[in-house]
């Protein structure tokens, strides 16, 4: 593991998207980008965020450097990586981003670094881990494309996430797949009211935890980020 940044703060990488972006007098310019909201938390936690582009070949030379790994929201994950065929409500494969952070997980257990995995984040450390994903649930996707819907989780006692978030916690939530078939060493320990998984952790090693929610879009939110970067230390 890296030495802390010169400031003391741990270093984190986060996982970003490849997409067409717009700025200024910039149209459809290919981008790696990341919503500051992710940025902000990892800040405010005591840790020192860098970005990590969806390029695999970068991705051991970057995770050497760092302390811990946050793997970011986004599109949905590859069906083909875990052994299905893509869905009518299922988004285009992001093939650079699925790659370069299966990789990145991959490292990140080799290292022993701590991971905290968000959204689609879980989601792909779930097909890491050999599980499978619900393609559609169309009772969980906005209401409103483009916004978050609060929801209410409970969370197992004694966990890493209950100890951030409390026993019940109000989330926000934005997501129409979710976890079928739970990954090798995963513990769900997190469900919303119908039952669909809404975090896993695994908890024979360093801190590792995965949450379907957006804590990044809420204050309150802000323990989980700080026990995180916490075993970044």
């Amino acid at each position: 593991m890296s030495a802390p940044a010169p400031s003391g703060r741990p270093l984190i990488a986060l996982t970003s998207y490849l997409e067409s972006a717009k700025w200024n007098v910039w149209d459809k310019v290919p981008a790696a980008l990341l919503p500051w909201t992710y940025v902000q938390q990892v800040i405010d936690a005591g840790g020192a965020p860098i970005l990590l582009p969806p390029e695999a070949s970068t991705v051991r030379d970057v995770l050497s450097k760092v302390d811990g790994l946050l793997l970011t929201g986004g599109p949905d994950v590859d069906p083909a990586r875990y052994g299905q065929e893509r869905g009518p409500s299922t988004q285009r494969p992001r093939e650079s981003r699925d790659e370069a952070e299966l990789e990145a997980l991959a490292v990140a257990r080799e290292l022993g670094m701590p991971v905290l995995a968000i959204c689609r984040g879980l989601q792909l450390l779930n097909v890491a881990r050999g599980g499978t994903l619900h393609q559609h649930l169309p009772e969980h996707a906005p209401k409103v494309a483009g916004t978050y819907d609060t929801n209410k989780i409970r969370i197992t006692p004694g966990t890493r996430l209950a100890a951030a978030l409390g026993e019940e916690a109000t989330v926000l939530c934005a997501h129409h797949q979710a976890i079928d078939r739970v990954g090798d060493g995963l513990e769900v320990v997190a469900w919303s009211p119908d039952g669909v998984v809404e975090g896993v952790e695994d908890r024979s090693g360093p801190f590792l935890v995965g949450i379907q929610p957006h804590p990044e879009e809420l204050a309150e939110s802000l323990p989980l980020f700080q026990a995180f970067v916490d075993a970044c230390r």
